[in-house]
């Protein structure tokens, strides 16, 4: 099957895919990205997880464009994480390559920034690459060495943008 991407733009510039008809359904793969992949993105890949239907055939993987590969997720992500009941320990940071964006009918992240650099790095991103904050207008900050209360308000970021996400790619 051949996919075909539509860029619909309001006023303000953004892109919304639920202004495309049927087109929410065919995304089945979904790429989560931050730099290190040891904070927001495996907090993001795992709330996606636990939130999409079961039944729906999603897959979610997640990479950073900067990985601290083989590491662990950050142990204050994993700690706000357990509090919501989700288990992230066996997570490994793993870096995003070309098969990973090849593979992915959509790519969420963090930041503008990184959607950018995505882009240019690999053009045939172009149309598949959105901000987890897309629908609220937000940028996810990175937490990365910083306390407990800059992991808890990425979180909370994180938790917005998924539940903004979910109903657009359950239609």
């Amino acid at each position: 099957m051949v996919v075909r991407w539509h860029q619909c733009l309001c006023s303000s510039g953004s892109v919304y895919l639920s202004e495309i008809t049927g087109i929410v359904r065919m995304l089945k793969n979904i790429l989560v990205l931050c730099i290190g992949n040891i904070c927001r993105s495996p907090m993001a890949e795992a709330l996606l997880r636990e939130m999409l239907p079961k039944e729906g055939g999603y897959n979610v993987e997640s990479a950073g464009l900067g990985a601290l590969t083989g590491y662990p997720a950050d142990k204050t992500a994993r700690k706000l994480m357990q509090r919501r009941g989700i288990d992230i320990s066996g997570h490994s940071a793993r870096q995003l390559n070309s098969d990973l964006v090849h593979w992915a009918d959509l790519v969420l992240v963090m930041e503008m920034s990184q959607k950018k650099a995505l882009e240019v790095s690999e053009p045939s991103s172009r149309g598949r690459v959105y901000r987890l904050g897309e629908w609220g207008g937000f940028d996810v900050p990175d937490p990365y060495r910083q306390s407990e209360q800059a992991f808890e308000y990425a979180f909370e970021l994180i938790d917005r943008g998924v539940s903004e996400w979910i109903p657009r790619l359950r239609r």
